[in-house]
């Protein structure tokens, strides 16, 4: 026993003389102890947290070199390599961790939806339970300040821009032809269906260097990942069908949304402005196949649409109408793949198709045009630190654009050009603190059709200035190759270019959110031509310039008043443009100053029911009377519209939608089409171009079919 107990004194000796004690201080970047910091040795159970002052002290049996780990919530991990026997206390500083919520973010010019952004604007329903909108992308975007109401296109106009100065992209690989077929002033939708996408970055200007090609702005549709369950919709309206359906395994899922529209049945019911002779329709389909493939994702996006209509239009200078007969078919296939081919690195990739044709016959002249379109993009992310990151990667674009006009069965003439556009992007995202970071990127371009190497800088920085509220700026040089309507004709033209000038205060808390943004843009090199319109024999230079200023202001709440969401954007823009035809720099036919929507959606519980409501207003924008000496010195009245929508459970997976846009039924004028010639008493006759109905009125029946019996397609109405 004596021997044991000797034994056991000895051995309880040399471990205590054989521990050391590791000391020192926890403090964050302003000096502050960080209290209950976790500090131990990395493969141990050795270790302490740090006391009031930020303090630590522990013993270990470890020897060697080893690895000091501390961490807080809110910080950065810490890992430091010590030699335990050589090592003397010390006082170590724990960086803020920027993935946090209240981590300052660039917002200027971007307005971002479902996508996790810590500067969400919109909810992806947001985009379809607008009123007015009726599922209508562009439609609900027209609310958000930056944008105009252009009734007579449907197109979306940003900042002084015109909707060709605007690109999309799904999965970040662009779309060609964002837009459905129409006739001249009928407005348009966009193509695609909003119930395939989780995520919409809008930005109103001064977006990134991965993008380009593009004066004005970029559209970025996020398809959803993973859908959560198998699920079967069927929809039934007043202007079609539709059927969607999602089946999803471990690994991979696919969804597809099929519909036929045909607005024959709801015109004969309900009064229209337009003489048709056979209204829109509209077969069209689109897909999405998802794979997970190691560390990444593989999407398969594929979507086509058949449109024909024949419809008389009214025109000052004839006695009868015209009449336009079309027929589009549009294709588009995206293949995305998005993930990490290292610990740090990540790789995004994609290649898109698009194809369009239409086939239109106006009075005697037949119209035959064909549009290809290629896309494929490299991109790779490096994590260089928690606080740098790089983006790199090119882009290759071709277009080819065929047509042919047969004048009254007689004459032909061809036209078209081809296009080939390579550029490279890089961009590096720093955050200096949860306080301060900046975007500074560079692209360079050159598109064949010009024959023109550019170079684009583009910076962004963002300032926390208090919790909950920060500043933004931002500048960029933007360059786009001239409108199709222009290259068919003539490649002796140079690409148009402008600088954007942000600045931009945003507060965000809690369910509000306040932002105000002033901008400068100014433009050169904007094309212009000498005939009443762009023809095959106008003469083309690029002499126009012109800028637009402004300031946007956004408010949203959904937190004062319970079940009612609502919010209010106003813009006020001076623009002015010397371009196309015309005579000096004034202020564009499609820009109004002022421009006010109001929208609210409200949950009535006893009802089943949620009831929206949205109001827009637009100040009167410019024409050209010729009856006047003044170039575009024309004023139209005032735009309003007032829509509603009503969407009913009737059960827990079926919808009954009421959707009334122009519920007043305000008269709105666009603008106005002029004789060529003067009349006998030297006036020049004019008709105004206006909306296509008084009002629009929808009414849908949804059901929605899966396991779980909750889901139904109100986030969708």
């Amino acid at each position: 026993m004596k021997t044991i107990l000797t034994l056991l004194i000895t051995l309880i000796t040399l471990l205590s003389y054989s521990q050391t004690t590791l000391k020192g201080k926890v403090i964050d970047e302003q000096k502050n102890p960080i209290i209950a910091a976790n500090v131990f040795l990395k493969g141990t159970y050795d270790g302490t947290i740090t006391d009031e002052n930020g303090e630590f002290s522990f013993k270990t049996t470890s020897s060697g070199n080893q690895i000091l780990q501390i961490s807080f919530i809110s910080f950065e991990t810490l890992i430091v390599k010590i030699e335990v026997e050589n090592y003397q206390p010390k006082t170590f500083n724990l960086k803020d961790d920027l993935n946090t919520l209240d981590a300052v973010v660039v917002s200027a010019g971007t307005f971002k939806a479902g996508d996790n952004s810590k500067v969400t604007a919109l909810k992806p329903l947001d985009i379809v339970t607008t009123a007015g909108s009726v599922g209508n992308i562009i439609g609900a975007l027209e609310t958000l300040p930056g944008t105009q109401t252009v009734g007579e296109s449907g197109r979306l106009f940003v900042r002084g821009g015109e909707s060709n100065e605007t690109q999309t992209y799904v999965d970040g690989i662009r779309v060609a032809q964002p837009y459905g077929a129409t006739a001249n002033n009928v407005p348009t939708r966009g193509r695609f269906s909003p119930f395939l996408f989780d995520g919409i970055t809008f930005s109103t200007g001064g977006y990134s260097a991965e993008y380009g090609d593009a004066l004005s702005s970029v559209l970025l549709l996020n398809t959803i990942d993973e859908p959560l369950q198998d699920q079967t919709d069927i929809s039934i309206m007043t202007v079609g069908a539709g059927l969607g359906k999602t089946k999803k395994w471990e690994k991979s899922s696919i969804t597809f949304n099929t519909s036929y529209i045909n607005l024959a049945p709801y015109q004969a019911i309900i009064p229209q402005n337009l003489d048709w002779n056979k209204p829109v329709e509209v077969f069209s389909g689109e897909s999405i196949f998802r794979t997970k493939i190691k560390k990444g994702l593989l999407k398969v996006y594929a979507a086509f649409d058949k449109t024909n209509f024949d419809i008389n239009q009214k025109d000052i200078n004839f006695e009868d109408k015209i009449r336009v007969d079309m027929t589009n078919s549009n294709f588009y296939l995206n293949s995305s793949f998005a993930g990490y081919i290292a610990e740090n690195t990540k790789l995004q990739t994609g290649l898109s198709y698009g194809y369009s044709q239409n086939k239109i016959d106006i009075a005697n002249d037949k119209v035959d045009n064909n549009e290809r379109s290629l896309h494929y993009k490299l991109k790779f992310t490096q994590f260089l630190t928690n606080r740098i990151k790089l983006n790199f990667g090119g882009d290759y674009f071709h277009t080819n654009f065929d047509e042919s006009f047969k004048e009254n069965q007689a004459n032909s003439f061809l036209s078209g050009y081809d296009n080939n556009l390579g550029a490279l992007f890089a961009e590096t995202e720093i955050f200096f603190s949860k306080k301060l970071a900046m975007n500074v990127g560079l692209r360079g371009s050159n598109a064949s059709i010009v024959n023109d190497f550019v170079v684009e800088p583009r910076i962004s920085m963002a300032y926390k200035i208090a919790e909950n509220n920060q500043v933004s700026l931002a500048y960029g040089t933007f360059n786009q190759t001239p409108n199709q309507s222009y290259l068919k004709y003539t490649s002796n033209l140079n690409y148009e270019n402008t600088s954007h000038y942000i600045l931009n205060y945003m507060y965000n808390k809690e369910g509000k959110m306040f932002r105000a943004e002033g901008y400068y843009k100014d433009y050169n090199d904007l094309v212009k031509y000498n005939t009443s319109s762009a023809e095959f024999n106008s003469n083309y230079n690029n002499n126009g310039y012109g800028f637009a200023k402004g300031i946007d202001l956004f408010w949203r709440d959904n937190r004062s008043i319970k079940n009612l969401e609502y919010w209010i954007s106003y813009s006020f823009i001076d623009s002015k443009r010397d371009y196309k035809n015309y005579e000096t720099n004034v202020t564009p036919s499609f820009i109004a100053k002022h421009n006010f929507s109001l929208v609210t959606k409200y949950w009535v519980e006893k009802l089943k029911s949620q009831i929206s409501g949205t109001y827009s207003y637009n100040s009167g924008r410019p024409f050209d009377n010729p009856n006047s000496s003044e170039f575009m010195n024309g004023k139209t009245q005032s735009y309003n519209n007032l829509s509603f929508s009503w969407a009913y459970l009737l059960s827990q997976q079926k919808i009954l939608f009421l959707s009334v846009s122009n519920a007043i039924g305000t008269n709105n004028v666009f603008g106005y089409n002029y004789a060529n010639s003067p009349d006998l008493n030297g006036q020049f006759q004019r008709q105004a171009i206006t909306q296509p109905a008084n009002r629009f009125i929808f009414v849908g029946f949804f059901w929605t079919i899966s396991d779980n019996k909750k889901t139904n397609n109100l986030d969708n109405l």
